[in-house]
């Protein structure tokens, strides 16, 4: 599974943060709304196609927070390149 966008609502602590992933595996495309941090609770949904999984992801930062996007990890993680 390949993780394409993540976003954040800009607030710390297991009361206040909530994030919303965007991933995708083969064809299909996963939606993740998390509340509490990474020990928090999520809940998932699945589409068929990326014009539902985005719909869904406006949907859900469509509220008064300050939604910022983060950059996702790439494949194999980070590296330095050699100087």
């Amino acid at each position: 599974m390949e993780q394409r966008k993540h976003w954040w609502n800009g607030k710390w602590g297991r009361l206040a943060r909530r994030d919303v992933f965007l991933r995708v595996d083969a064809d299909r495309w996963h939606v993740e709304q998390r509340a509490g941090g990474a020990e928090g609770i999520s809940r998932f949904y699945e589409y068929g196609s990326a014009d539902e999984a985005e719909d869904t992801v406006r949907a859900l930062l469509d509220e008064p927070d300050t939604w910022r996007e983060l950059s996702p990890r790439p494949p194999g993680g980070w590296t330095l390149p050699n100087t």
